[in-house]
């Protein structure tokens, strides 16, 4: 049985830091470029959804693995600013947050990310507790430590919880399993037509659908996304995109799960939950850095009460 929620949204999977470099264009081989502007900042799909949920006013809490490093205590403290429970995350001394170095083209407004992922692990096979999982409203969930996602989704369905999940990678042989567990199951356009050799993302969408999924979102950037549920699964539903003045696109498919999972605690439909996840993305898009331009929720509402 499922106990009362203490918490809208619980996050399991990867955590990062962010170590942003701005310059006036990306450069070609052996070239030297000024650096125009540095900052660190937290990233990673998990920390960011839920960065984005919390700004949107949701209880949110995360659960996978953090370290005892100086980058794992950059993490904890900028959640901890965020609002975000840390009460169920586990720290184990040979794990830390992955390390990302992305290279902004301010002419271009496109990013370049090189990333190290020793240590970084997501979630831990073992926790955290089924008490634990039981106390949220939704679960997000990513890729990263597969045999501890696919675990806490076990039990979250089980207990009729909601799992989002925000999945980029098909090489673990977990992955069809946690495919077919996830009921809420947002992608991207690419990767969807990776895994169902459907370029179109309709048809992506429609092929992505099984029994006992929700909703399905295939993400399409400026060209929005595609959806459907049990009712449109013969005839996807097209959200268009919100048109902004981007400048930077770091992080937006992870604002986008985030604000996505922040309204399904909410218990708004499928067609305001994408709307309100498209809205909080391109507003992100907006801003510089994967979390530090994430609105809040009174700044989506205005933003959408204007179109």
């Amino acid at each position: 049985m499922k106990n009362e929620a203490e918490l809208d949204v619980l996050g399991l999977g990867i955590v990062a830091v962010d170590d942003l470099l701005y310059v006036d264009a990306y450069p070609p081989p052996d070239a030297k470029t000024p650096i125009r502007r540095r900052e660190r900042q937290c990233g990673g799909l998990a920390a960011t959804a839920l960065v984005a949920a919390a700004r949107l006013g949701s209880r949110c809490g995360y659960a996978g693995l953090l370290g005892n490093d100086e980058l794992s205590q950059f993490v904890e403290g900028r959640l901890r600013h965020e609002g975000i429970d840390l009460t169920h995350a586990v720290r184990r001394d040979d794990a830390c947050p992955a390390h990302s170095f992305i290279l902004v083209d301010t002419t271009r407004q496109t990013r370049n990310i090189f990333f190290e992922l020793a240590g970084a692990v997501g979630a831990a096979p073992d926790l955290p507790t089924e008490e634990a999982i039981r106390s949220t409203k939704v679960l997000y969930v990513d890729h990263y430590g597969m045999e501890g996602i696919l675990r806490a989704a076990r039990i979250a369905r089980a207990s009729g919880i909601p799992v989002v999940a925000d999945i980029e990678r098909d090489e673990s042989p977990l992955f069809s399993e946690l495919l077919g567990v996830c009921d809420h199951l947002i992608v991207s356009h690419d990767f969807a037509a990776k895994i169902t050799s459907e370029p179109d993302p309709p048809a992506a969408a429609k092929a992505l659908w099984s029994e006992g999924k929700e909703a399905v979102v295939v993400t399409c950037g400026e060209e929005g996304c595609w959806y459907l549920d049990l009712d449109t699964r013969y005839s996807p539903v097209h959200q268009p995109a919100f048109r902004v003045n981007t400048v930077d696109t770091t992080g937006c498919g992870d604002v986008f799960h985030g604000a996505y999972a922040s309204a399904l605690a909410r218990g708004l439909s499928l067609s305001e939950r994408v709307r309100l996840a498209s809205a909080t993305a391109a507003m992100k898009a907006t801003k510089p850095g994967g979390q530090s331009g994430i609105p809040t929720l009174p700044q989506v509402e205005a933003f959408l009460e204007e179109r």
